[in-house]
């Protein structure tokens, strides 16, 4: 039995990637913080199992990481083969009015969560020679205006996933998914179809397309330390 753990996984893109991952056969925890209805229905798919609990919350976030780590489907499975940190919050506010409790919600939310949980968690993957897959963004080089706390905040992430596929090789890999244009927030539809109209492809992706890609990821035995931009070309642009 192979199994998933993903964090956000209820909604949007991580709902995708449960789905999918349900339909391939896999065991999957879903993490998700207020989103309980939406996993419930997600896990009927197939052999699932849901934490809850604010990652931003320390007290949560370690009650989430001592729950997984004692769930009964890693015992069974003798482990975890893929860990994926999609958790993510997102929203457009002036650098000037971002106050050290907005910066450090994001902190705690894109790098913070994943550090402790892929501690607290690498010995359940190293008994499966298991992979983890961060999600990050194609902000990567580039200046966006009013994401200052996002962007710097995706950016951490970024570099601890490539730090970690130094650390924790050979027996886990470890790499990271940039999506493009996906979904769009209802408040960023003008933002979002001035991008459309940069992507080479013409078009924006779909939740389907993050969902490939961490299948290939989760498969692809000779690759670590890799950032997959899954963005239309959106980053040649």
């Amino acid at each position: 039995m192979r199994v998933a753990v993903i964090t956000g996984g209820a909604r949007r893109i991580g709902a995708t990637i449960v789905s999918t991952l349900l339909e391939d056969g896999w065991a999957v925890i879903v993490h998700c913080n207020r989103s309980l209805t939406q996993a419930k229905h997600l896990i009927k798919r197939g052999r699932g199992a849901i934490v809850s609990g604010d990652l931003s919350n320390d007290e949560d976030l370690f009650r989430i990481i001592e729950e997984i780590h004692d769930h009964e489907i890693v015992q069974e499975a003798g482990g975890i083969d893929l860990l994926i940190h999609n958790a993510s919050i997102y929203n457009q506010e002036d650098f000037s009015t971002v106050t050290p409790q907005e910066l450090r919600r994001f902190t705690s939310i894109h790098l913070d969560a994943p550090f402790f949980i892929t501690q607290g968690l690498v010995p359940k993957l190293k008994a499966k020679k298991g992979c983890v897959i961060g999600m990050v963004d194609t902000s990567w080089g580039q200046a966006w205006e009013e994401l200052s706390h996002y962007t710097a905040t995706k950016a951490a992430l970024r570099q601890l996933l490539l730090n970690l596929s130094g650390e924790l090789a050979p027996e886990i890999r470890v790499n990271g998914i940039a999506p493009g244009a996906i979904l769009a927030a209802a408040w960023e539809k003008e933002r979002f179809d001035k991008i459309i109209e940069k992507v080479p492809l013409g078009r924006a992706g779909n939740p389907e397309d993050i969902a490939n890609a961490v299948k290939f990821l989760a498969n692809a035995d000779y690759i670590t330390g890799f950032i997959l931009p899954v963005d239309g070309g959106w980053s040649i642009s």
